[in-house]
């Protein structure tokens, strides 16, 4: 074809004809199967007339050359590069240049700097020159090269740095500065400590540069402020000195109401990640206050007369709305309730929250009640102890507010508190519950997204009521059947099956009665030949009927199980759907639970679906703007390749590679591969022995996900992961080989150090929980087989002390050591503590005592440091309660510690705080337990506290820990004790209230007097009965203590039988006969 021919072609794919366009698609795809299209498209790149033939012609070639640019010689690949440095010198139309640069950053990401140095001078004479239109190009080639390759000018950052300064002191350029600032946030990843100080200078002129960018560009002035989200996240700490000056800036852009609303949000967005990242030091510069002063009257403003926010607009996708600076606001509140200690947010934020609930504008009533839906993930516990019954009134009192906009957000902020402030908000049951069911009777079904927030609160409130819920039970499937068998859209019926499965998830066995109803209901969008619009219920529906097999069992199910199990597979398998295909992986997963290995039939049909999610790049999308993917012409590579132009040198595979860089993942795929990896690893544990043959395909590809871009799905894999090692160890235990044996090992070689790297590296700190809690699953497990490896003790070890010492990725907030003095933290940073420490006892059962002790003396420091009056009742608790549970693993290593622990836990035990009190009295019992000898001579002190705090102690759970501690003391050293005095005040201190868990160690005490001391126990068999009689047949004492109890009671009845019918005759008769009864049939 001549190239008089090819641009015809290309200007007939730019027309607006169907016909045209496939006839010319067609046409351009025979001419790619000749050598001689290349110097054609590079004679229409350098004159055509027309710009959009040229611009076209560079997106051809760029698309070709990904692949084939090494089958040019040396001399093709020169006159290329000479060809496309002339180009861009001489080009007057912006988009072309644009193509041109993006030709050019490929052409170097082929080549090098050091094999195209003339790029380089083209860039450094362009910037440095007079001319406008030339530095403005230059710095776009350097910006397109640096975002296609940044790591290619790594030698040469500083001298970039330096250029960008220069570049960006220009004024009345907008151009250069929005190119200027797309290549520094390029290259922000690779900057380090060398860099720091240039890095730092650059930071007001960025601003500046945003500055001036708004009144010409938003588009633009928005894009470049990522320039401060990758600065933030790069390695070295360059925002923190300006931070006052780039706080001040999203705070103009976001409240000034001139500007779109695209980039208020964006500016929003940088404030809420820099909160993220560095919220401690916005409260070191006292910055929090102006930041809830601008944020307030966002959050209240009124939408335009006759207009409705964007959550308040009824329409089929009430939950797709786009982004508004209001919805924005109230992130950056939820940010700063995640990252700030609440003690500091609290008093700076009730002066604004308080008025705004009490407004008489409605728009302010909103949003005080917008803030205080978001408040409560980040400080539940904050809510919980000193604000839940205060604020709970103010929501449920705006449930009947004049105002539907109050009324809605009354209803979210219900489903917040609901499921964040459990198990405290389950109290109010009696009162929220009746007003919720009263609320929706009142709803209109049209009001779609008005009875979603309904249904999101009722949902909420009851999944958490357990048995709680049984009282209300018939007046909620009432409600919930009622309107699945009445009139009205698919929405409300989708809503209605959500909540039934919340109802079943709270009332489990008792959900019984009521599901042949329920299943007649849901038959009926269960069909795989349902409408596309019934496409949501019929998900609905497979997701309900999974909680519905969770909740009942497989006893209950009967057939049901294998029938849904086969209407799961066909849909899975017949509808393309990745919301459909979710669903049914949750259900497999709740059917595993039930079915055990009855599933392994359809294990080949399930794995493979898991697995097709696991490895599918369905919903990949470029970034915005990317105008690479030239689709139209994907088929005539692979056709190419066909006929005989393969890959000789393996270059494809990597540069499909490099090309998935940068992908986003549409959010239903991304769900999809998140549940995939949820239901794997707990099919894996359910099934046993049946899932041993796919375990060797699916931990490559779940274990590929741990670097997945989306922190949902990292946080699956880890999960699964864990759930594997688990699996394989059962199935060694069970099945004891050499083959299980050492694939154990293999599986706990690859996950543990993933585990110990994640928890170092891993930025988002609900994954790094989710690790530290597969990690402590896997440890008491697999217990000495997960240490088998040398140095995996040491590794752990240095993992979870890093938590401890706030050195970690997630924990990093951009403060100096010396700025770390205040011990107050946000809520969720005491949770990664905690997770941290269940692990250390964990590693110390594994372990073993003396294998364990060396690391333990590195933990005490810390953990004692944790123990301060100073910090927070929470953080007093978590120490000694980890290091009372880490006691059981050291065992007789104990004993050298004694004189380090006893002092803390004899405070810990006199502590105002109650939690912190029981876990005292805990942790002196453990001690006494494993201190042997070391402990002795301060049992008087130690029994001394316990008698005394025990009489006059209001916490049940801190009585029942006396109880434990002192039977523990008996248990360890009983000389050591006036048993004649102690031993009744035991009994007499029976039954235990709260914490059930200590029945084992009381009773067992019990027994162990019997056999030591067995005069004691005779004399106290009243007692002894009484105290057996709350305790036998129930499931407060485990089975094993069951059968040891009842042992006892055979032989006082036959060695005191007078005393023990008497003792029979005292208790009331249910307690009496439950006795007789046990004691016949053993």
């Amino acid at each position: 074809m001549e190239p008089g021919g090819l641009g015809r072609v290309l200007s007939d794919l730019l027309q607006p004809d169907n016909a045209l366009i496939q006839q010319a698609t067609a046409q351009l795809r025979e001419a790619f199967r000749h050598p001689e299209v290349l110097p054609q498209l590079c004679q229409l790149l350098a004159g055509a007339p027309d710009p959009q033939i040229r611009q076209l012609a560079a997106v051809l070639l760029r698309r070709r050359l990904t692949k084939h640019w090494r089958k040019l010689n040396p001399e093709e690949q020169d006159r290329l590069k000479s060809l496309v440095l002339g180009a861009l010198q001489q080009e007057a139309e912006h988009q072309v240049s644009v193509a041109l640069a993006q030709l050019a950053a490929l052409l170097l990401r082929h080549q090098g700097l050091e094999r195209w140095p003339q790029l380089l001078q083209l860039i450094q004479q362009g910037v440095r020159g007079p001319d406008p239109h030339h530095r403005q190009i230059s710095l776009l080639v350097l910006s397109s090269a640096l975002e296609s390759d940044p790591e290619a000018f790594a030698p040469h950052y500083s001298a970039l740095l330096r250029l960008f300064h220069s570049a960006l002191g220009q004024r009345g350029q907008p151009g250069a500065l929005y190119y200027s600032l797309r290549g520094l946030a390029a290259m922000a990843a690779g900057l380090g400590s060398d860099h720091l100080n240039l890095t730092r200078s650059l930071v007001p002129k960025i601003i500046s540069a945003v500055r001036q960018l708004i009144p010409v560009n938003e588009v633009h002035a928005s894009e470049a402020m990522e320039v401060f989200d990758e600065l933030m996240e790069s390695e070295v700490s360059v925002i923190v000195q300006h931070l006052s000056d780039v706080v001040g800036f999203c705070l103009e852009v976001a409240s000034n109401r001139a500007l779109g609303d695209a980039l208020r949000v964006k500016a929003l967005s940088t404030l809420s990640f820099l909160i993220k990242l560095r919220g401690k030091a916005v409260l070191k510069q006292r910055l929090l206050p102006p930041v809830l002063d601008a944020l307030f009257p966002i959050l209240s403003a009124e939408p335009p007369p006759g207009q409705l926010d964007a959550e308040d607009q009824e329409g089929e996708d009430e939950g797709d709305e786009a982004q508004t600076p209001k919805h924005v606001a109230a992130q950056v509140i939820d940010m700063l309730a995640l990252h700030l200690p609440p003690e500091k947010l609290f008093p700076q934020l009730m002066p604004h929250l308080e008025p705004a609930l009490r407004s008489p504008q409605p728009y302010e009533r909103k949003a005080g009640l917008m803030v205080v839906a978001v408040l409560a993930e980040g400080c539940g516990d904050h809510i919980r102890t000193r604000h839940l019954q205060a604020l709970l009134g103010v929501i449920c009192r705006s449930l009947a507010d004049e105002s539907l906009v109050v009324r809605s957000a009354a209803l979210f902020a219900l489903g917040q508190f609901s499921e964040n402030l459990q198990p405290d908000i389950t109290a109010y049951a009696g009162e929220v519950l009746p007003l919720l069911l009263s609320y929706l009777e009142g709803v209109e079904l049209a009001r779609g997204g008005h009875l979603a927030k309904a249904y999101y609160a009722l949902e909420n409130f009851v999944e958490s009521l357990g048995a709680g819920i049984e009282p209300f039970l018939p007046v909620l499937m009432e409600q919930t059947l009622g309107t699945l068998r009445g009139p009205g859209g698919p929405r409300p019926k989708e809503l209605a099956i959500s909540a039934l499965g919340a109802i079943a998830s709270a009332a489990q066995r008792a959900m019984g009665p009521y599901l042949p109803p329920v299943l007649e209901q849901l038959r009926r969008f269960l069909p795989p030949a349902a409408p596309p619009e019934q496409r949501p219920l019929q998900c609905q529906a497979v997701e309900t009927l999974g909680v519905l097999v969770r909740a009942l069992g497989r006893a209950a199910l009967g057939p049901l199980a294998e029938e849904s199990c086969q209407l799961g597979l066909g849909l899975a398998e017949g509808q393309d759907d990745p919301d459909l295909r979710r669903c049914t992986y949750s259900l497999f997963a709740a059917l595993s639970c039930a079915m055990g290995d009855e599933l392994a039939p359809h294990l080949p049909r399930v794995t493979t679906l898991l697995l097709y999610s696991l490895k599918s790049t369905e919903g990949l999308v470029p970034p915005a703007g990317d105008t690479s993917s030239f689709l139209l012409f994907e088929d005539e590579e692979e056709e190419a390749e066909v006929e005989g132009e393969e890959d000789l040198d393996g270059e494809d595979d990597e540069e499909e590679e490099e090309e998935l860089f940068g992908l986003s993942v549409e959010s239903a795929y991304v769900d999809e591969k998140e549940d995939a990896c949820a239901a794997l690893g707990e099919i894996a544990a359910n099934a046993s022995v049946a899932f041993l043959p796919y375990l060797e395909s699916c931990v490559p590809e779940v274990f590929q996900l741990l670097e997945f871009p989306h922190p949902g799905v990292r946080k699956a894999a880890y999960e699964a992961l864990g759930q594997f090692c688990i699996a394989l160890h059962r199935i060694c235990e069970r099945d004891p080989s050499e083959p299980h044996a050492t694939a154990l090992q293999r599986l706990l070689g690859l996950a543990l150090p993933a585990m110990a790297r994640a928890v170092h590296r891993e930025r988002e700190r609900l994954v790094a929980m989710a690790v530290l809690e597969a990690l402590g699953a896997v440890l008491t497990a697999c217990r000495q087989e997960a240490l088998r490896s040398p140095g995996r003790l040491a590794e752990l070890c240095g993992a979870l002390r890093a938590v401890l010492e706030r050195k970690t990725a997630c924990q990093d907030d951009g403060l100096d050591e010396e700025d770390e003095e205040d011990e107050e933290q946000a809520e969720y940073d005491s949770m990664l503590l905690e997770y941290a420490g269940e692990g250390i006892p964990a590693l110390a059962t594994a372990a073993g005592g003396d294998a364990f002790a060396p690391y333990f003396a590195g933990f005490l420091p810390l953990l004692l440091n944790k123990m301060k009056p100073s910090c927070s009742a929470a953080e007093r608790s978590f120490a000694v309660g980890t290091l009372a549970e880490t006691l059981g693993g050291l065992g007789w290593a104990t004993a050298p510690f004694v004189p380090r622990l006893l002092p803390p836990f004899l405070a810990a035990a006199r502590d105002a705080d109650p939690e912190v009190r029981s876990n005292g009295v805990f942790a002196l019992g453990v001690l006494a337990e494993h201190g042997g000898e070391a402990l002795l001579p301060h049992y008087p002190k130690v029994l001394a506290l316990l008698a005394g705090g025990s009489a006059q102690e209001p916490s049940a759970r801190v009585r029942d820990n006396v109880c434990g501690a002192v039977a523990r003391m008996v248990l360890s050293q009983p000389q050591a004790l006036p048993l004649s005095q102690v031993f009744p005040a035991l009994l007499r201190s029976l039954p235990l209230t709260e914490d059930f868990e200590e029945n084992k160690t009381v009773f067992r005490c019990i027994g162990f007097l019997y056999e030591k001391a067995p005069q004691q126990v005779l004399q106290q068999v009243g007692e002894v009965v009484r105290a057996s009689s709350t305790v036998l047949g129930t499931d407060r004492l485990p089975a094993d203590a069951q059968v040891s109890l009842l042992s006892l009671l055979r032989h006082l009845s036959a060695h005191c039988p007078t005393e023990f019918q008497a003792a029979l005759l005292a208790l009331p008769p249910d307690a009496g006969a439950r006795i007789s009864g046990a004691l016949g049939s053993a």
